[in-house]
């Protein structure tokens, strides 16, 4: 029994893991046309870290999110000389983020959180099998 409830622990630490990574992507998309933030810079693409964590007291490892970080990549840069945030030379600096690369890494992690979802699900079936074998 100690051995499922590892299971249930690592799959749950990895699925609370990719819910921080996708909200991540989200916030990613959803200021991809932003062309400034709250400190009047454009936005910067965020990257979740994982770390390899301890779960429970059997020296098993999880997974959880270390940090989230900013994108260092520089801004992109849009020729739209009509737009009032456009330079001398009519460019406007827009968030680094990579749509594609974020439509990837929500799919990525979509696949991942349902892994470990199917993961706990056999191992609470057969945790459910077990409690009947002595019933016949």
């Amino acid at each position: 029994m100690a051995s499922l409830q590892n299971v249930f622990n690592i799959s749950s630490s990895a699925m609370s893991a990719q819910s921080q990574r996708l909200n991540t992507v989200a916030s990613n998309l959803a200021n991809v046309d932003s062309a400034t933030s709250s400190n009047g810079q454009p936005y910067k693409a965020k990257q979740v870290i994982f770390e390899a964590t301890p779960v429970g007291t059997s020296g098993h490892q999880g997974v959880k999110v270390n940090k989230v970080i900013e994108d260092q990549l520089p801004p992109r840069m849009v020729h739209d000389p009509a737009n009032p945030l456009a330079d001398k030379d009519g460019f406007v600096a827009m968030p680094n983020v990579n749509a594609t690369q974020e439509m990837v890494n929500m799919i990525s992690t979509s696949r991942s959180y349902q892994n470990n979802v199917e993961t706990m699900n056999a191992a609470k079936t057969m945790l459910q099998r077990t409690l009947t074998i002595g019933q016949n």
